[in-house]
């Protein structure tokens, strides 16, 4: 399946290959390429597959992140930096050149609150950036608590793939609300190509159009979301959202 990803990427039309206005950013920080922790990678042959699409569609630093939840995926920094080493340490002996770091997608459950307060939440960048998302169809009812209290702790939440939340459906205000409550909102590209229904794509061409998304991830779990996301350089909105001023290319990391 890999073979054929490259062989379709690399096999484009001239008019692709050479399109002025695709300028995609370099810095992925949304994707689950740990082996084996979460709904990822499943193997380390998974992850190397992976990255190296990744390198092809043109990312040079990826900054993978996990889930960590309270119930299923029960991650901590330790588990999620024990496999971060492992594979920085196959990717070297591979010679595998990548930037590659962990931070985690922390679910805003009932633990989450627990886990702030006793210990320190795997961010990153400068600015402590956090990156958390909610259930689809409910917002936790002390939403607005979290968040102040990640706030105080110093850190800066971002909203994981704000398109995707039926909850946020009924009144596009919300996102405004949200934004001007100091949260980050994370595009993901694979909503542009209908990965998740004409609903989430939508809700994704209009956060574009308000300018409102700040960093844009791949949210790469598997080789098949890699298909998809080639796809990208072929849509009006992809080249709109790169045209924002996103956050990902400056990121700086620790």
């Amino acid at each position: 399946m890999m073979f054929e990803f490259l062989k379709k990427f690399l096999g484009g039309g001239a008019e692709d290959m050479e399109d002025t206005e695709f300028f995609p950013v370099t810095t992925d920080m949304h994707s689950h390429l740990i082996p084996g922790i979460d709904d990822g990678a499943k193997t380390t042959e998974d992850s190397i597959r992976l990255i190296q699409g990744l390198q092809t569609l043109g990312y040079a630093r990826l900054i993978t992140t996990p889930h960590i939840t309270g119930d299923h995926y029960k991650n901590t920094p330790e588990i999620i930096l024990t496999g971060l080493n492992a594979l920085q340490q196959v990717l070297a002996e591979r010679k595998i050149e990548v930037s590659l770091h962990a931070a985690a997608e922390y679910f805003l459950d009932e633990w989450f609150l627990k886990k702030l307060q006793q210990g320190k939440l795997l961010s990153f960048g400068s600015e402590n950036y956090v990156l958390v998302e909610t259930g689809f169809l409910n917002k936790p009812a002390n939403f607005t608590q979290i968040i102040s209290e990640i706030k105080s702790a110093g850190y800066k939440p971002i909203l994981a793939h704000p398109e995707r939340y039926l909850y946020l459906y009924d009144d596009f205000n919300h996102y405004f609300r949200l934004r001007e409550s100091g949260i980050l909102f994370q595009l993901n590209l694979l909503s542009l190509t209908g990965h998740y229904g004409p609903k989430a794509k939508k809700i994704a061409e209009e956060l574009i159009d308000a300018r409102l998304i700040d960093l844009a991830g791949t949210d790469l779990h598997s080789e098949s979301h890699l298909d998809k996301l080639m796809m990208l350089k072929k849509l009006p909105y992809y080249r709109k959202l790169m045209r924002l001023p996103l956050l990902n290319d400056s990121i700086d990391i620790q």
